[in-house]
């Protein structure tokens, strides 16, 4: 009972840790919504619309050229701009594995019902997996990255048969992966194993705790879905507030679902097995004894 009063006065302290990386991302929105933009035409048959309409003009014409003038703001980088956001990418990138075990840690405790100090818990994490956290962050991000990309690629062009496959077949792998990253911090954590086979019992635990799995993904997307309908409802009404309030602390309640749904399934199928096999042999050894 103690434990789990220490873990809940100390919970809201995770939400600050899990803000460290979104801290780049709100970097980006205020210069992507606040900095100096010049107005680009979105539709490819713009540009030949409008050299034609130069040459010539009709009603039919004149009605395709304002359907696809719709035109948006891409904002203008200077070079001091551009070195800062690059050097955020890299420090996110370089801290990627280290953020995600030590939060993966704490989280760990808070649903074991263990005594949490959030900080030193985290940073103990961190200098005990240092090096495998740190190439599995880089790999970790580098995957995400690339999803990504893929799935703002095929989205574009969709319509064609090749482009829909590869559309379906990448969300598809998508899933699988985030389902994966549920399971990966936490057995980084509780075993010493390489990084070859720590991917291959997360790829078998997105089977084996199918349900759980899914029940995670859900309640993530209702979640981000209420925030995603709140943020569009205020901002009509002209409040902006609500658009930086979950970074303090969506990562975390993420962290916590994501939590829920994973460690069960690896207490389950790793941890139980192999304490009854330790007990087992302590058992031998004493009746050898």
């Amino acid at each position: 009972m103690p434990s789990k009063r220490i873990s809940s006065r100390r919970s809201g302290l995770d939400f600050l840790i899990l803000f460290v990386q979104v801290i780049p991302v709100l970097v980006f929105l205020y210069v992507y919504f606040l900095g100096v933009k010049t107005p680009t035409a979105t539709e490819a048959l713009y540009a030949p619309l409008y050299g034609i309409s130069k040459i010539s003009s009709s009603p039919s014409l004149t009605a395709m050229l304002d359907m696809n003038a719709i035109q948006m703001g891409i904002p203008i980088f200077s070079p001091v701009i551009m070195i800062v956001l690059i050097a955020l990418a890299v420090i996110f990138a370089l801290t990627y594995g280290w953020i995600n075990v030590g939060s993966a840690y704490v989280a760990r405790g808070l649903f074991r019902g263990d005594p949490v100090f959030v900080f030193s818990d985290f940073f103990y994490a961190i200098k005990k997996n240092f090096k495998q956290a740190f190439w599995f962050g880089l790999l970790d991000f580098v995957c995400t990255v690339v999803l990504i990309v893929d799935f703002l690629h095929f989205y574009s062009r969709t319509g064609s048969y090749g482009n829909d496959v590869m559309y379906f077949m990448i969300i598809a792998v998508a899933l699988v992966y985030i389902i994966m990253r549920f399971y990966i911090y936490h057995m980084m954590l509780t075993f010493d194993l390489t990084v070859k086979k720590i991917l291959k019992n997360a790829l078998i635990f997105t089977a084996l705790g199918i349900k759980r799995n899914l029940i995670a993904l859900l309640g993530i997307a209702l979640f981000l879905a209420v925030h995603i309908l709140l943020i569009k409802v205020f901002l009509s009404m002209g409040i902006t507030i609500p658009i930086i309030l979950p970074f303090f602390y969506a990562m975390a309640i993420i962290k916590f679902i994501t939590t829920y749904a994973a460690f069960p399934v690896i207490e389950k199928y790793m941890i139980t097995p192999y304490q009854k096999e330790e007990a087992t042999e302590e058992a031998d050894a004493i009746e050898e004894a």
